[in-house]
């Protein structure tokens, strides 16, 4: 049958399609540690992510808990740092560990068929991992290096000032490094934490991609007979600053400004956040956006400027970040506070909302593009104590929320009064 090319496709807003969250299959190991897993793909690869409640909300003193999931993977009793990598390397894996507020982590991806040979070397990491004194020592150099260059920038310095703003500097959240903290730890804490939070802490798995039918007694062979315990992150109270408007030199010969402004905001639990999550990307949540409009096109003061809510846990925030010419930050603010305004008075063109929900739809589309997008959106809702109502929820909310709502949001959370404000130039 020839095609006919005279006749153009139907268009179909993105906004039309009936999205569904392909589901988990969920099974237990024999220690009690839950495995979340997607099974789907054409290729032979598949990932699995370790998750620890071992997030710095969990140490006592700043950096043990960064640091010691650094090291994790830089020597065992058996092997070397770079015998460890050579491993991973061999088999054509990738390993990788991250440290989050209330989460770490270790990832691996690898070709479905070498799964064998590269979980007891994770089991090694996991039991056996013994943070050498000579890494460490490596590590707290490298790392003084890097922060000094990083003290230079403004934007570097502008997140770190406006998380103390609004959650306070002993908060998880708000926390910052320093060289002494570097200087101050100390192998045997980050033993100690090793051996609270990773040989003995609480443990969740999440594994998607091409799976080998016997994944579950792989898992249960290698890692389901581990002490794991169920140990909870623990909680912590913002205390944000009274100053809602800071001013920093930070390089006097700096020829821009890094702008921040910020409130708190309820987590993902509340009423109000999916909405508001729609309302953000109207006013500073893509490219086509109020702020982006008018700061970037219109004005010319920025090449970007963005809004959005953090992803956090506990507590959220709303935050609007640009780096702009250090004499045009004031008009930036000035005009930030006008497209609050705006969404407060000003009803909102039905075309333009139409425009941020297909734009949103469509970005969902993406998201599930694919198993290993799959268990992202999965972990962020389980990690979170959330269900699949949620991003049902998510869905109805993107395609039905009115303009009236959201001009109510507006009239609730976009208040001058209520952000933090902070320019470093």
């Amino acid at each position: 049958m020839m095609l006919d090319r005279k006749t153009l496709p139907k268009i179909v807003d993105a906004v039309d399609f009936n999205l569904s969250l392909k589901p988990y299959q969920k099974f237990v190991l024999d220690n009690g540690v839950e495995v979340y897993a997607v099974n789907a793909g054409a290729e032979e690869v598949m990932q699995i992510e370790w998750v620890f409640n071992a997030g710095n909300a969990q140490e006592e003193k700043n950096l043990i808990a960064a640091t010691t999931n650094f090291l994790l993977r830089n020597g065992t009793s058996t092997k070397t740092a770079f015998q460890i990598n050579e491993h991973f390397d061999y088999y054509g894996s990738y390993i990788n560990r991250a440290c989050y507020n209330e989460t770490a982590t270790i990832s691996l991806h690898s070709l479905t068929r070498h799964i064998n040979e590269l979980l007891p070397v994770v089991r090694e990491l996991i039991t056996d991992s013994i943070l050498p004194a000579e890494e460490l020592s490596i590590y707290q150099q490298n790392m003084k290096q890097k922060l000094k260059v990083s003290l230079k920038k403004s934007d570097f310095v502008a997140g770190r000032l406006i998380d103390v703003s609004l959650y306070g500097e002993q908060h998880p959240y708000g926390k910052y490094s320093n060289e002494k903290d570097f200087d101050a730890l100390q192998r045997d804490e980050l033993i100690g934490f090793y051996k609270k939070y990773y040989q003995q802490g609480k443990l969740i798995m999440f594994i998607a991609g091409k799976l080998p039918s016997n994944i579950e007694q792989l898992l249960n062979s290698n890692f389901g007979d581990l002490p794991f315990e169920n140990i909870a992150v623990k909680t912590a109270l913002p205390s944000p600053s009274t100053e809602k408007k800071v001013r920093v030199t930070n390089d006097p010969d700096g020829a821009q400004g890094s702008i921040r402004i910020a409130r708190p905001f309820p987590n993902r639990h509340h009423p109000d956040f999916i909405k508001t999550q729609v309302l953000n990307v109207l006013f500073g949540g893509f490219f086509g956006s109020r702020l982006m409009s008018n700061i970037r096109e219109d004005k010319g003061f920025t090449y970007g400027i963005h809004s959005y809510l953090l992803n956090h846990v506990q507590q959220s925030g709303w935050m609007i970040s640009t780096e702009a010419g250090k004499d045009v930050c004031e008009a930036t603010i000035t005009e930030v506070y006008k497209e609050m305004q705006r969404l407060r008075e000003e009803p909102i063109d039905p075309n333009e909302l139409m425009l941020v929900r297909n734009y949103m739809m469509g970005g969902l589309l993406g998201d599930l593009d694919g198993p290993f997008h799959i268990i992202a959106r999965w972990k962020n809702i389980i990690l979170n104590e959330l269900d699949e109502k949620y991003f049902n929820d998510s869905i109805k909310t993107i395609k039905t929320v009115s303009a009236e709502e959201l001009q109510m949001l507006a009239n609730k959370y976009l208040q001058p009064d209520d952000f933090y404000e902070l320019v470093v130039v």
